[in-house]
């Protein structure tokens, strides 16, 4: 399992080299079962954002979404699991006072995200890889009808579904993306933006 970083020693000025750090060592661990890396799965994420020209927001909130992986202190996702690991809540509470709410909440409600829309695009479930399937039921499944109403609610939710969309499309083995490096100045750009509001 990963050893857990010191996150008391973080601050503005090392956010951004203490995420690439996560990415640099930790990148290529197997990524649930899927035929990616996880680094190679956030940064096609962000790279199809990017190719798209979607905001600046959506592509750091696609290239941090999957950070708590290597942030929960319950180690990463494998398909023997039984129980969910909440990497989610992990990867935004690391985040939370570095960027702004729209790009943790696309970290936090990724996975709420996926069972949003089992529940609202029927279509969305084909989609779905055999180890999404999979978290998907340790996640509590597609989203009831009351939860789909609460989850609505959420100023975010467009940004957050695209964010899901391209979680689902970043798992491409033979895609080629630029390295973190490529978006830190990016990620800083943010970081600055909402420490300076």
């Amino acid at each position: 399992m990963t050893k857990q970083p010191d996150f008391t020693t973080l601050h503005t000025g090392n956010i951004v080299a203490f995420i690439g750090d996560i990415f640099d060592r930790c990148g290529d661990e197997e990524y649930l079962g899927e035929p990616v890396t996880m680094e190679q799965h956030m940064l096609q994420g962000a790279t199809i954002a990017e190719q798209q020209g979607l905001p600046e927001d959506i592509i750091v909130g696609a290239l941090l979404h999957d950070i708590g992986h290597f942030t929960s202190e319950f180690g990463t996702f494998s398909m023997a699991d039984t129980k969910d690991r909440f990497h989610e809540e992990a990867g935004a509470a690391v985040l939370a006072q570095f960027f702004p709410s729209v790009i943790v909440d696309c970290v936090r409600f990724h996975v709420a995200a996926k069972r949003y829309l089992c529940a609202t695009r029927p279509e969305y479930f084909e989609r779905l890889s055999e180890a999404s399937i999979h978290s998907l039921n340790l996640q509590g499944g597609p989203m009831s009808a009351e939860e789909v109403a609460a989850f609505e609610l959420n100023p975010n939710l467009e940004k957050i579904v695209q964010v899901r969309y391209l979680d689902e499309a970043g798992k491409d083995p033979s895609m080629e993306t630029p390295d973190f490096w490529h978006f830190a100045p990016m990620v800083q750009r943010i970081v600055d933006q909402t420490t300076a509001a």
